[in-house]
């Protein structure tokens, strides 16, 4: 299975910078408390001082957005969503160890931060404009057809798993209980990026050695180097 951006994306988003991390043996029980309240302080004190529109990391989201077609305050990435509701309601909901902490993670860089089942991605997987025929299941179960030209996280089988680039995933590959192979992905655009993507890279590997005890992999992808290949597991 293979990670990659289109040429398309590449050239008309070169301001970003994507980092993935894949890890096998993932479970559910893990406490990862003690990383959350550290990440969700930080975002609590940024929030703090001021609110998360005015951040340069999702000001740069929001500039992408507005070139693809997408109104910027209508349809967020995913961060600033997070943190939203951080402000709001003062906490994240828990849903599972790992996706809470790439959702703290991310209020903490205000980045997106995708985590995927790869059990339930079919074949290889590609960020790229839409062709019209892909499916999308959505978090409440309702399928829907993603537009043409929209930005999606596209696997081989024609299966969207994310719409709108980082607005929204897709329920089929989200994270559950019985989940143990994962890809996560971290995209930004801010100026400066390739750090920030660095440093979270390296928090997640971290996070994964010392709560789960797995080893993963972790790859920094350009426009000359734009592709992860995931190994297949024996048997």
């Amino acid at each position: 299975m293979r990670f990659r951006h289109s040429p398309e994306i590449w050239s008309s988003f070169p301001e970003l910078t994507c980092g993935v991390v894949h890890a096998t043996g993932i479970m559910p029980d893990v406490d990862v408390t003690p990383r959350l309240d550290g990440y969700l302080d930080v975002a609590r004190d940024r929030l703090a001082a001021a609110p998360e529109g005015g951040f340069p990391e999702i000001q740069a989201w929001r500039r992408a957005f507005a070139r693809m077609g997408c109104p910027p305050t209508r349809y967020r990435c995913a961060a600033e969503s997070l943190l939203r509701r951080l402000r709001r309601d003062g906490d994240l909901p828990r849903l599972h160890p790992l996706v809470d902490l790439g959702n703290a993670l991310s209020t903490r860089y205000a980045v997106p931060v995708a985590v995927l089942d790869l059990a339930r991605v079919g074949g290889d997987l590609t960020v790229r404009p839409a062709d019209g025929t892909e499916t999308y299941l959505t978090l409440g179960g309702e399928t829907e057809h993603p537009a043409p030209g929209e930005v999606v996280f596209a696997d081989r089988d024609g299966h969207a798993h994310a719409r709108r680039w980082t607005h929204r995933q897709s329920g089929a590959s989200a994270v559950r209980a019985d989940t143990s192979e994962v890809l996560v992905v971290v995209e930004a655009m801010h100026t400066g990026a390739a750090p920030t993507v660095r440093r979270m890279l390296d928090e997640l590997a971290t996070a994964l050695a010392e709560r789960w005890g797995v080893p993963s992999r972790t790859a920094l992808l350009t426009s000359e180097a734009p592709e992860f290949a995931v190994p297949v597991r024996a048997g």
